[in-house]
């Protein structure tokens, strides 16, 4: 089998390359970007591409290339079961709930109206997430009806950014005082308060929609389990920002597994099963009864956090012991194996 690959420095194809260099598997670097790009992968029997939800040409068109060489016969990473649904949380809540799985009880409306008389009736606070954003970027608590109002009359007014600039700067200060950031790193910030990212220049505001999820209290941390072609899985803990609700982007990571409740490792293997993921991460925050429950799913994350775990389990629940196991090695491996 011939493998392309996208390559994207600092992303999982730095070590899909390597390790088609050291298992002797044939592949060539391509441009997914070219508009040749079908024409480059004729020769290979696969294309693997880590496409970024904050890169806009990914956002543009990466899911429908992928889906395309899936149809044309070749086996694709992400394929389609794991890739359509990311960056995306109202398509996660559909899925989600299709197939039964514990998520947190999630809210859309596509009128102003419903939306309004469904803040009248419901309790707060409530958590606002626009449909994409990683890092807890685009998630906001109402934690009022008058919190809640106004972010329904912006939604279907004049929408939201796709990169919050303020938002962005409040994040960089406060990580910075809690020794999480460098100065530069607060530099950064106030320099995309005067100039925005590319992705938000090229894409329009996100409006017509307006997505909730109910408000878990207590939580100090999260989970994130990853599954790995459904029969492997490792974890860490996230935990909370201080002063903040949201663990995501935390920077703040415990890697010891007795914090890890196997409960959530069960239930992703479930989940990733029934998906029929090549790669998925899930995570969980508790309720009030310390039931674990999913906030939202992701094929992608930042790989380098992950070289730390423990171990991982697999799909039979056994634990096994060590660090430095190949993820990335694993994806190839799992893409080819049933070639």
């Amino acid at each position: 089998m011939k493998i392309a690959i996208h390559h994207t420095p600092g992303t999982f194809s730095d070590r899909w390359i390597s390790y088609c260099e050291e298992k002797g598997i044939p592949y060539k670097i391509v441009d997914a970007y070219s508009s040749d790009i079908v024409k480059q992968v004729e020769d290979c029997d696969a294309f693997m591409w880590h496409h970024h939800h904050a890169n806009y040409k990914d956002a543009l068109f990466a899911k429908q290339l992928l889906y395309s060489l899936q149809i044309a016969g070749k086996k694709v990473f992400p394929d389609f079961n794991t890739g359509w649904h990311f960056d995306d949380k109202v398509g996660q809540k559909y899925l989600l709930e299709a197939i039964g799985a514990p998520l947190v009880t999630s809210y859309v409306f596509y009128t102003k109206k419903k939306a309004l008389h469904w803040i009248e009736k419901t309790t707060f606070p409530k958590v606002f997430k626009l449909r994409g954003g990683a890092g807890a970027s685009n998630v906001k608590l109402a934690r009022t009806k008058n919190d809640a109002r106004k972010l329904v009359n912006r939604a279907f007014g004049k929408g939201f950014a796709q990169f919050g600039r303020l938002t962005y700067l409040k994040e960089r200060y406060k990580k910075w005082r809690n020794g999480k950031d460098s100065f530069m790193g607060v530099c950064k910030g106030f320099y995309r308060l005067l100039v925005p990212t590319e992705f938000s220049r090229m894409h329009s505001r996100e409006k017509g929609y307006v997505y909730f999820q109910d408000f878990i209290p207590n939580n100090q941390f999260d989970i994130r389990i990853v599954v790995i072609g459904n029969n492997k899985a490792f974890g860490l803990k996230r935990m909370v920002r201080k002063d903040d609700f949201r663990a995501s982007g935390s920077g703040s990571i415990i890697y010891d597994k007795t914090g890890i409740d196997e409960r959530c490792v069960k239930i992703s293997f479930d989940v990733a099963k029934n998906l029929k993921t090549q790669s998925m991460a899930l995570d969980f925050v508790f309720d009030m009864d310390n039931n674990p429950l999913i906030v939202e799913i992701s094929y992608g994350y930042s790989i380098k956090a992950y070289y730390k775990c423990e171990g991982y389990w697999t799909d039979d629940m056994e634990w096994h012991e060590g660090k430095g196991f190949d993820i990335e090695g694993w994806m190839v491996e799992n893409l080819i194996k049933d070639n």
